[in-house]
C-alpha cells in the first residue's frame, strides 16, 4: 500500500550539523525518513545514524513507563503520579535535612533549548540550587572560554558552513568530521576542489586525515606547542599582518614573546613534527588570502584546553585571519544543541542568553522574568565533573535529564561509584541507559520526532525541529515533567508544557543578552529554514544597543524591520569593549598526566562513524551495531609485535584509574607511542574507565584525550567478557 502521509519536514537527532531529513509516518506503524534537499548543511545526504534514527522509536528498543525500584532492588513500572510523587518528596526531604544545594541537577547537551532553559529555571527557581551543570561541559567548553577570551563572545562557528569551500587553507585540529559528521565532510572536498588546501592536525591517520594536502601527527598533549610552534615561525618569516594587528587587536607583544620561547626545533622534540612539517603548514596556512583554523575535542578535551585554543586563535589574529570574510576561528560542535544547551542557563554558571550568573544586572533582568526576587537566584555551581564527584556528599539527591554519565564521564568507574552512593537518584530518558539502570525513578520521556522545540547548530543557527508522531502511551516530555514536579514542589505558575510558550518567554529572557533570540519566532523559523543568532528583537537594534554587533553587510541600525540574523560575526568589530580582539599569551605545558616506566604509552579516545556519544540510543540499532559491533584498541604494528597482539587479540588497557579490555585493531595509522578507544561502551570495554579528571583551570574541561597508560596481552577469557556486554 502506498503511503500518502505528508511528510515533515525536521532535524536529525544526533549531533550538532542537525541535518535535515523528512520524516513520515507509514502505515504499518514505523516511520521513513526521507530527504530534505532544501535545508542548506547537509542538502539531503545524511549518515547512517540518520538514516536509521526512527529505529529508536519503536516501542522495542524504548522506556514506555515509569519505573521505581522496588522493596527486593528492582526497578518495576509505576503510574505518572506515583513516579512523579516519589521523586518529588525526596527532593522536598533532601532540601529540608540538608539544604537546597544537596540537591543536584544534570543536564544533557542534546536537550532542546525550550529543555534547557527551563531545567535551568527548575533548578534556581524551584530547588533553589545551584548545584547544576550539564555533559557540554565535556563537549566544547575549552572552545567557548578561549573564544570569550579573544572576541568577547562565544559561538561555534562565527560565520557559517558554506565559507569552508571559499576559503583558502583550512588547519583541522583534533577533528575526523568523516566519522563524527560526515555530511560535512563535503566542504572540505570542495575546498580541495576549488583549490584550497586541507591541513589535518591528529595522532591517528583518520578518513579525515587522509583526505588532507598536510596530516601532521603530534603527540597526544601537544597541540598547543605545536600552535605556538607555527606562529613564531610566522613572526621569524615575516608573515604577520602588522595593520591588522595594530588596527584590530591588542596584547601582541606578550603573546609574541611567549612564541618566541618555542622555537621549531624545541617544537619538533616536543611534538614529533618535524621542522620541514611545520615550516609546511604554515607556508600553506599563510599563502592564500584568506584562512581558517578549526579545532574540535582533540585539542580541546585537555586540562590546558583553553590556552591550546587559544594559541590556535593568536596564530589566526597576527596573520589577519579573524572577523574578515571567509577566515576565521571556529569550533566543530559535538552534540546536537551543544551550542544552545550552554547559552540558556543549565550551565553552573550562566543565565539564559549567556549571561553571566554573577552579573547583577543580568541577575536583575532574568528575575525580572521569572517573577522572582534577584536574590532569590543562588550563584555559580560545581562544574560537571566536580559535581558527580560529590555526588554522595555534598550532594545527596540528583536529577539527571539527557545524559549517560556512567559511561560518558571521566574516570567512570569512580562516578558510578558516587551515584550508587546518592540518597536518591531520578533520571528522565528515552532509553534505560547505563546511568538510568542505577535510579529510584525512572521516567519516559519523548524524543525528537515525537516533540516540537527549537536547536542552535554548530553555525549558530536556531532551527525548528518538528513534532512527526505521537509518542507512545505513558510517555511525557521533559516540560510535562519539569511542570508536573514544579507544582507538586510548591511553585504552581512558570513552567508551561506547550514548547512554543517556553519559546516565548526564552526570547524575553535573552534579550539584549550575547546569544539574543528576541528576534526569533517559531513562524519565523518555519518560513526562513533558521535563523543566525545574535538576533534582535526590532526594538533592540537601533543605534546605542549593547552587545554582539552584527556584521556590517547585516547591520540594521536606524531601522525599523526584523532584524536579519547575524551569519558572519566580528566583520566590523569583536564584541570586547573596546571592538578588539584580544591576543592571550600562553605557554606549552606538559599534560597533567605524562608516560613513565610504569605507565609508558599514552591514550587518546573518540567515536567511530556508526555509533554516537554514550551508545545510549544508537546501540539499540541493529545496522548500525552490525557496523560498529564493540569497542576496540587501536595500535601500532610496533606496539603489537612487542606485546604478542594479533588482529582481533584480546588487549588490556591499564591506568591509574582502572583496567579496559578490547580486541586489538592493529594499524600503521596510528602514532607507535599512542593507543585509542572510542568511548561509546559500557562494561569492561568502557574506554573512560581509563581517562583522566584533571580539569582545565578555566573551562573546568576533564583531559578525556590523553593520559599514561600500560597495554598487555590479556586473556581470551577477559575477551570472552567484553564481547558478552558490548
Amino acid at each position: 500500500m502506498q503511503n500518502t502521509a505528508t511528510p515533515t519536514p525536521t532535524h536529525c537527532p544526533y549531533c550538532a550539523l542537525q541535518c535535515g531529513m523528512n520524516l513520515t509516518p507509514a502505515a504499518d506503524g514505523t516511520v521513513e525518513v526521507s530527504e530534505r534537499a532544501d535545508f542548506p548543511v547537509n542538502r539531503g545526504a545524511l549518515c547512517g545514524k540518520g538514516r536509521t534514527a526512527p529505529a529508536v522509536l519503536a516501542s522495542g528498543a524504548r522506556l514506555t513507563s515509569p519505573l521505581v525500584r522496588g522493596r527486593d532492588g528492582a526497578l518495576v513500572p509505576a503510574t505518572w503520579d506515583e513516579a512523579l510523587g516519589r521523586i518529588a518528596g525526596n527532593l522536598a526531604r533532601t532540601r529540608e535535612e540538608h539544604g537546597a544545594d544537596a540537591l543536584g541537577v544534570f543536564g544533557g547537551g542534546g536537550l532542546t533549548n525550550e529543555k534547557a532553559y527551563t531545567l535551568g529555571k527548575f533548578a534556581r527557581v524551584v530547588l533553589g540550587t545551584s548545584q547544576i551543570d550539564y555533559n557540554g561541559r565535556f563537549c566544547m567548553s575549552s572552545a567557548a572560554a578561549a573564544g570569550t577570551k579573544a572576541f568577547g563572545l562565544d559561538r561555534g562557528l562565527p560565520f557559517p558552513l558554506e565559507d569552508i569551500p571559499r576559503t583558502g587553507c583550512v588547519i583541522l585540529v583534533g577533528s575526523n568530521p568523516a566519522e563524527t559528521m560526515p555530511p560535512s565532510l563535503r566542504y572540505f572536498t570542495e575546498l580541495r576542489e576549488n583549490g584550497g588546501t586541507l591541513i589535518v592536525v591528529d595522532p591517528r591517520r583518520t578518513k579525515t586525515a587522509e583526505h588532507a594536502d598536510l596530516h601532521l601527527a603530534p603527540r597526544p598533549g601537544t597541540d598547543l606547542a605545536l600552535a605556538l610552534g607555527m606562529l613564531h615561525l610566522v613572526v621569524a618569516e615575516g608573515r604577520v599582518d602588522e595593520g591588522y594587528v595594530e588596527e584590530r587587536t591588542t596584547g601582541w607583544e606578550e603573546a609574541r614573546a611567549a612564541a618566541m620561547a618555542h622555537w621549531p626545533e624545541y617544537v619538533e622534540r616536543i611534538t614529533g613534527v618535524s621542522v620541514p612539517e611545520l615550516r609546511e603548514a604554515v607556508r600553506l596556512f599563510c599563502a592564500p588570502d584568506a584562512a581558517m583554523v578549526l579545532t574540535a575535542r582533540g585539542p580541546e578535551q585537555q586540562a590546558k584546553g583553553t590556552d591550546t585554543v587559544g594559541a590556535w586563535i593568536n596564530l589566526c589574529l597576527a596573520t589577519g585571519r579573524a572577523g574578515r570574510p571567509r577566515s576565521g576561528y571556529g569550533c566543530l560542535t559535538g552534540q546536537g544543541n551543544g551550542q544552545g544547551g550552554r547559552e540558556h542557563g543549565q550551565k553552573a554558571d550562566q543565565l539564559p542568553g549567556y549571561r553571566k550568573l554573577t552579573d547583577p544586572a543580568a541577575r536583575r533582568h532574568v528575575a525580572g522574568v521569572w517573577g522572582v526576587d534577584p536574590d532569590s537566584l543562588p550563584g555559580p555551581g560545581r562544574s560537571a565533573y566536580e559535581l558527580l564527584d560529590a555526588l554522595g556528599t555534598d550532594i545527596r539527591s540528583l536529577l539527571v535529564m539527557g545524559s549517560n554519565p556512567v559511561v560518558s564521564a571521566p574516570r567512570a568507574a569512580h562516578v558510578e561509584e558516587r551515584l550508587r552512593s546518592l540518597d536518591f537518584l531520578a533520571v528522565c530518558d528515552v532509553v534505560l541507559s547505563e546511568t538510568a539502570a542505577l535510579a529510584d525513578v525512572v521516567l519516559p520521556v519523548t524524543q525528537w520526532a515525537e516533540e516540537t522545540g527549537t536547536m542552535t547548530s554548530l553555525e549558530g543557527r536556531v532551527l525548528l525541529r518538528r513534532r512527526a508522531v505521537a509518542p507512545p502511551d505513558g510517555v511525557r516530555s521533559d516540560l510535562e515533567v519539569l511542570h508536573g514536579l514544579a507544582g507538586r514542589l510548591g511553585v504552581e505558575k512558570g513552567f508551561p508544557t506547550e514548547p512554543e510558550e517556553v519559546f516565548e518567554e526564552l526570547r524575553r529572557a535573552s534579550a539584549g543578552g550575547p546569544a539574543d533570540y528576541s528576534g526569533i519566532d517559531y513562524r519565523r523559523l518555519a518560513r526562513e529554514g533558521g535563523v543566525f543568532w545574535p538576533c534582535p528583537a526590532p526594538e533592540k537594534t537601533a543605534a546605542g544597543t549593547t552587545g554582539p554587533h552584527p556584521a556590517p553587510q547585516e547591520t540594521t541600525t536606524g531601522t525599523t524591520g526584523p532584524h536579519p540574523g547575524t551569519p558572519r560575526l566580528f566583520l566590523d568589530r569583536f564584541a570586547t569593549d573596546d571592538g578588539r580582539a584580544r591576543f592571550v599569551p600562553v605557554s606549552h605545558r606538559p599534560s597533567a598526566e605524562e608516560p613513565d616506566d610504569e605507565y609508558p604509552v599514552l591514550l587518546t579516545t573518540g567515536r567511530v562513524v556508526a555509533q554516537y556519544q554514550s551508545g545510549a540510543q544508537t546501540r539499540r540499532v541493529d545496522e548500525l551495531n552490525a557496523a560498529a559491533p564493540g569497542p576496540f584498541v587501536e595500535l601500532h604494528p610496533r606496539l603489537a609485535a612487542r606485546l604478542g597482539v594479533a588482529e582481533g587479540g584480546p588487549v588490556a588497557v591499564v591506568s591509574r584509574r582502572g583496567r579496559a579490555v578490547a580486541p586489538a585493531r592493529i594499524t600503521t595509522g596510528i602514532r607507535p607511542d599512542t593507543v585509542f578507544m572510542p568511548f561509546h561502551w559500557p562494561g569492561e570495554g568502557r574506554a573512560n574507565t581509563l581517562t583522566n579528571p584533571a580539569l582545565d583551570p578555566t573551562s573546568r574541561m576533564p583531559e578525556f584525550k590523553v593520559c599514561a597508560v600500560r597495554v598487555e596481552a590479556a586473556a581470551a577469557t577477559e575477551a570472552a567478557t567484553v564481547a558478552a556486554t558490548a
